[in-house]
């Protein structure tokens, strides 16, 4: 059973409207057909129904495969090029193919949201550029200096770094990989790749070398852009066993090993000064909305990362309908980029989206996760912060701190404050009104809070990548800070479902965007299915995987998420497990870890991860650790436990300040025995009771590979990491 439910390098002219065409040489004349519009594109058969009653596979037409039409069409296509309007579509047959140069069929509908025009990335980014050419696009501090770039400058940035990559050996659909911190370079040259008809590749700055050279391997990249020193020392580690791989180009710093095909960001601008506009209109009359524009790698719990092939269309549409919905503002909003570059959340909500909407993007300093980042926010006051659950929980845990040391008074007008703010962001959230006394709320005790923090200005607070605990959104909606939770992955090019004013349920994850339909496959008695995806936001499939693309995408072409949910009678969605995270118990019981290990971490305030064990066990048990310091430099958990976890500790009576005072200290151990009993509780059935646990000597981290890039869990890592501590469990 189912259910769906439902933006002429230093040139003053920007001429939007001029027909741009690619007339080739090469061979005799045929002509080919291409879908133009919407109404045309279903009059092609190039609409779907809107519910995957199509055909599927990985048979894409490409640029060399368009069959020749007698007498039909005013398209020309001579030797391998097409001359052609550039926001035309290719004509595909199938919704998904697994070649990069390879078009897909867009899962376009015959009206409403889903039968919006498809354009390029390159057609956005002239629309944003002719409407605000002077408006502050980017800006970076160096030096203790912000250095800022507009919208017309960022476009002739861009298109230069196109005729550079060119100059360098760029081939057409060959990646350029990018591996460094958020910064200017890294949008120039992402977008200097799709200008000239590669593909835009992000690479996590934590790689190591040989993880590196796989997303290089894999996406045939030419060209490859590091930030400094440490980054390019992980490429030449691996540069002989690269093939495709012909320039390194460093964007920050001085290149201390010189060799040939190693060039400054400075050089790099410079060596494609030569080459003709006519040669980078060529590359970008290539490209299509239904062909692929970008490679995001998963960063995977077990394997290989997938390349996910996301298209212009994904980008473009997607951006559209997430600024329309959440209200953002054009040419006036303000964010800060922080997060993996190389992740979908932060690639569009901090670049597609700003891209889109003409908003001002300041870039964080490279150390933003290890305390610079609230300085950031107070000094450019952002009017929008998406950021993982795990930093608003930190930031939740130091304020939490700070107020246990205010005076008696204090503490109880915050109290009032926080209960005031409570009711009153609920009720805003539904179109409801304040409550009384919000108002002196707010003067004592909210405004001066978000003006501490730097957030007086920011009207959205966004959180996803990983679920976020109840306590942490209770806490912040208690400040008048409502975090906004966001539902999706890579494969659906970010946000899938999302909260939004008149639309909010504290623990859900939203409604659907617009323009997109969810189905729950299987559903059980309890109405739990897995969570199903349909729109124009789904990727075009895997590179080269043609068995993963058919695992994910089905027998009915929509896309499988793999994530287990449920609708309530309003709508709105509710995330209750993952298909492959899901415990089976030697009884046959299935239990979802997740809500088991939130119920813990809400229980024991010390506790900075844990993880359920059962698969295929006679009964379940955890791995527990604390909430440690962290090596700034290397990102390491240390020993010694955190002021918060210090806090409570006394609380209880214990004088314990390092991971292994706790685990001698009884106090502590019956402490947290008590909170698993107290999770135990809420528990759906016996079986699903934590009968074991243990205290581990480390935090997970993402030097340790126990989280992954956004802080993911890596659950079959842990489980090999500790394999013995897991086995001690169930012996008899």
């Amino acid at each position: 059973m189912a259910m769906a439910t439902g933006q002429e390098s230093q040139k003053e002219d920007l001429n939007m409207n001029q027909s741009h065409k690619l007339d080739l040489s090469g061979g005799g004349e045929q002509t080919a057909e291409l879908v133009t519009t919407p109404v045309e594109a279903a009059a092609a058969g190039d609409i779907g129904d809107g519910m995957g009653n199509s055909s599927s596979g990985t048979g894409a037409v490409t640029l060399t495969q368009i069959q020749p039409l007698s007498e039909k069409g005013d398209v020309k296509v001579v030797g391998n090029g097409v001359k052609k309007e550039l926001d035309d579509l290719l004509k595909a047959t199938n919704l998904t193919t697994t070649s990069i140069d390879g078009a897909v069929r867009l899962r376009m509908e015959n009206e409403g949201y889903g039968a919006e025009k498809p354009i390029t990335v390159q057609t956005m980014f002239l629309q944003t550029v002719q409407q605000v050419p002077d408006n502050l696009a980017l800006a970076v501090k160096r030096n203790g200096i912000w250095e800022k770039i507009t919208f017309r400058e960022y476009y002739n940035q861009s298109q230069q770094a196109a005729k550079s990559l060119i100059k360098l050996g760029l081939e057409p659909h060959h990646g350029v990989s990018i591996l460094g911190f958020n910064s200017p370079e890294w949008y120039i040259s992402f977008l200097g790749a799709v200008f000239a008809g590669g593909k835009g590749t992000g690479i996590y700055a934590t790689n190591t070398a040989e993880a590196c050279g796989y997303v290089l391997k894999n996406s045939r990249s030419n060209v490859v852009v590091v930030e400094n020193h440490a980054q390019l020392k992980k490429i030449l580690q691996v540069w002989e066993e690269l093939p495709d791989l012909k320039a390194i180009v460093q964007y920050t710093g001085e290149v201390a090993e010189r060799k040939d095909n190693i060039y400054s960001w400075a050089e790099f601008l410079q060596f494609g000064k030569d080459v003709p506009d006519s040669a980078l209109e060529e590359r970008t009359l290539i490209q299509a909305p239904n062909t692929c524009c970008s490679l995001i790698y998963t960063s995977g719990t077990t394997g290989n990362p997938k390349g996910v092939m996301i298209s212009h269309d994904n980008y473009t549409w997607v951006a559209d309908k997430v600024g329309r919905q959440i209200k953002v503002v054009f040419g006036k909003e303000i964010s800060i980029s922080f997060l993996p570059l190389s992740h979908i959340a932060a690639q569009m909500l901090d670049f597609i989206v700003a891209l889109k909407f003409g908003g001002a993007v300041y870039f964080a300093q490279p150390d933003a996760l290890k305390g610079s980042l609230l300085e950031t926010w107070k000094e450019v006051r952002p009017t929008t912060v998406f950021a993982v659950p795990r930093l608003w929980e930190k930031i939740n845990e130091r304020l939490a701190s700070e107020g246990s040391k205010r005076s008696n008074m204090a503490r109880k007008i915050s109290a009032w404050a926080r209960d005031k703010g409570r009711r009153g962001s609920q009720a805003q959230s539904n179109g409801g009104s304040k409550p009384w006394g919000w108002s002196i709320a707010n003067i004592l005790v909210f405004r001066k809070l978000k003006t501490l923090l730097g957030l007086d200005r920011c009207k959205l607070f966004g959180s996803g990548a990983a679920p976020i605990m109840k306590d942490t959104l209770e806490f912040f909606s208690s400040l008048n800070i409502r975090i906004d939770e966001v539902y999706g992955m890579s494969e659906c090019t970010g946000p899938h479902t999302f909260n939004t004013d008149g639309a909010y349920k504290m623990t859900s994850v939203g409604k659907e965007m617009w323009g997109v339909k969810t189905r729950l496959h299987e559903m059980d008695h309890e109405s739990n299915g897995e969570i199903c995806f349909w729109g124009r936001h789904v990727f075009m499939g895997y590179l080269n995987e043609p068995e993963k693309n058919k695992e994910i995408f089905g027998d009915d072409d929509w896309l499988h998420s793999g994530d287990i949910g449920r609708h309530d009678e309003d709508g709105f969605l509710y995330i209750t497990g993952r298909i492959k995270e899901l415990i089976i118990t030697a009884g046959g019981e299935n239990v979802a870890p997740v809500p088991i290990e939130d119920n813990v971490k809400e229980a024991l305030p010390c506790v900075s991860n844990c993880m359920l064990i059962g698969d295929k066990r006679k009964f379940l048990s955890m791995l527990i650790t604390l909430k440690t310091d962290l090596n700034l430099d290397t990102n390491e958990p240390l020993d010694t436990l955190t002021k918060e976890t210090l806090s409570w500790y006394q609380s209880i009576g214990s004088q314990a300040r390092t991971v292994e005072d706790a685990l001698n200290d009884k106090s502590v151990l019956q402490a947290i025995q008590a909170g698993v009993d107290k999770a135990n509780k809420k528990a759906v059935s016996n079986a699903a009771r934590v009968q074991k646990w243990t205290i581990l000597p480390k935090d997970f981290s993402l030097p340790g590979g126990e989280l992954g890039p956004t802080l993911k869990l890596r659950r079959p890592i842990v489980v090999k990491m500790y394999d013995k501590t897991i086995s001690a469990f169930y012996e008899e």
